[in-house]
């Protein structure tokens, strides 16, 4: 069985010119959405972390599943208002548009080492906007997950440019 090939790819969404890689076929399939988890729990099983944090939305799904798995507790990476306790908000730029992103003030202790997951790497601004939650509030990020990379829309080489360690299963080339 293929990751990739059970990920379907819609053309023009959320706009024109933007492939968009949707793994809903992907997670609907048990077998690849157990091979997904599996990959990423046999890696990350012996990393030194506490916590798993997951970014809106299907972040939460990957990321919940691993959080489970490793016996670790989950953090959601939220799109404002959202969050109902206090929270802080990081602004950044998608590759179509502007958004941000709230964590609560009190879902990471000063030092704790956080797995970050989502779906997919485009751009790199969520998860770099992600890093900043956990990092303002003491957190460290221990390393970046991602079930897909489009390594041609230049995420990977922010990541990289910054210091991110960061894990991908597959990868799309083109737009």
């Amino acid at each position: 069985m293929s990751i990739k090939s059970k990920i379907r790819t819609i053309p023009d969404y959320p706009k024109e010119g933007i492939m968009f890689r949707d793994i809903t076929t992907l997670i609907k399939d048990g077998e690849g959405f157990r091979e997904v988890i599996d990959l990423f729990v046999e890696r990350y099983k012996d990393l030194d972390i506490d916590l798993v944090a997951g970014i809106e939305a299907r972040g939460f799904i990957i990321g919940g599943a691993i959080a489970g798995m490793l016996g670790k507790g989950f953090i959601p990476i939220r799109k404002t208002g959202k969050l109902p306790f206090e929270s802080i908000s990081h602004e950044y730029e998608l590759e179509y548009g502007t958004d941000k992103l709230e964590i609560h003030k009190d879902a990471i202790q000063k030092g704790n080492r956080v797995l970050l997951v989502d779906d997919l790497l485009a751009t790199g601004g969520t998860a770099l906007a992600g890093a900043a939650l956990v990092e303002a509030l003491g957190g460290t990020v221990a390393e970046m997950a991602f079930i897909v990379d489009l390594p041609d829309v230049g995420g990977r080489k922010k990541l990289e440019e910054c210091g991110y360690k960061y894990h991908f299963l597959v990868e799309f080339e083109g737009d």
